[in-house]
């Protein structure tokens, strides 16, 4: 992979990884029963909003192990075993993510709000890149240990 592009792929992902948190930050703001609720309220009352930033660990650690496969794809390291480790800990990500949605929807479910379907819809949304995340960094796992002829697990 050409350094340039290399270095565009990670500038991408460096802005996912900001609107993420800012959409994260913003949100809770707009939302009807917070619009006119004090930022103590919308933080700290919310066990909600609690298990959403959390939650949103994985997905966070994921975009720092793209940033760093990126960095090494941009050397012509793409055959190392950093570049496997983080493949594995993106898949990992993955899969944890998909039991944070999971959990959510659970939360959702018990919870007492007339209008449950759009939180569910929101959560199946996640669950498939969750599902998507977590395949693809398994099938690139795979397919750079036959590559370089590694054994495998």
């Amino acid at each position: 992979m050409k350094r340039s592009t290399a270095l565009v792929l990670q500038i991408i992902v460096v802005l996912v990884g900001i609107g993420s948190l800012a959409l994260m930050l913003w949100e809770p703001h707009l939302e009807g029963r917070n619009a006119q609720a004090t930022v103590f309220e919308i933080y700290f009352n919310d066990p909600f909003l609690a298990y959403a930033y959390v939650g949103s660990t994985p997905f966070f650690v994921a975009l720092i192990h793209a940033f760093k496969v990126l960095g090494l794809a941009g050397q012509n390291k793409v055959f190392s075993p950093a570049v496997l480790k983080a493949l594995r800990t993106i898949k990992y990500c993955g899969v944890a993510l998909i039991g944070v949605v999971a959990g959510a929807e659970i939360f959702i479910m018990l919870g007492d709000s007339d209008d449950r379907a759009g939180g569910v819809l929101m959560g199946l949304l996640a669950t498939l890149g969750a599902i998507a995340m977590a395949a693809a960094a398994a099938i690139f796992e795979r397919n750079l240990k036959n590559a370089a002829g590694m054994p495998q697990p």
